[in-house]
């Protein structure tokens, strides 16, 4: 990080999912302020099975951890839904995320998707284009994050920048 970092703090937002996470890194300055560093999606292979999945996303995620040092990451815990399989899959995507931010020691804060959205946006029931637009808006961005899981991972990283607690 360059010497006129020194007061800023990095956050990974995690968008979990086994065929695509969205991440967003963002860069706070103080109070209020807070940029865009970079967002994407790490993409694994229907055709491929889930531990090599799993494995792609880790990897992946430690890559992200390795180049930009996050001093926190935030990640969107998991959906409770009327399908557990699809939520049991969702959970060994996390756990790869977890153990990638574990086995670096970050602080981990964990938050359910309506609490990512009233955060962003101002209502748990926002939909993903709501979220996309407000990201865009309070980042000050030219365009919203795409895809849409992109955008996701940044409003994640950004509701932990409003609510959440940061170390000294």
């Amino acid at each position: 990080m360059a010497p006129d970092d020194a007061d800023s703090v990095l956050v990974l937002g995690i968008d979990p999912g086994t065929a695509i996470t969205g991440y967003g890194i963002v860069r706070r300055r103080g109070v209020g302020r807070v940029a865009l560093v970079e967002c994407g999606v790490i993409r694994t292979s229907s055709k491929e099975n889930l531990p090599h999945r799993i494995r792609e996303i880790f990897e992946g995620i430690d890559e992200l951890m390795e180049r930009y040092r996050p001093h926190a990451v935030s990640v969107e815990d998991v959906y409770h839904g009327p399908n557990a399989r699809t939520a049991l899959t969702l959970g060994h995507a996390r756990g790869a995320i977890l153990l990638a931010a574990s086995l670096r020691e970050l602080p981990i804060a964990e938050y359910t998707a309506p609490e990512i959205k009233k955060a962003v946006v101002g209502t748990g029931r926002a939909t993903k284009d709501q979220v996309g637009f407000m990201v865009k808006q309070q980042l000050k961005l030219k365009e919203q994050p795409s895809p849409a899981d992109a955008a996701d991972g940044v409003a994640a990283a950004l509701a932990h920048c409003l609510m959440g607690s940061f170390p000294r």
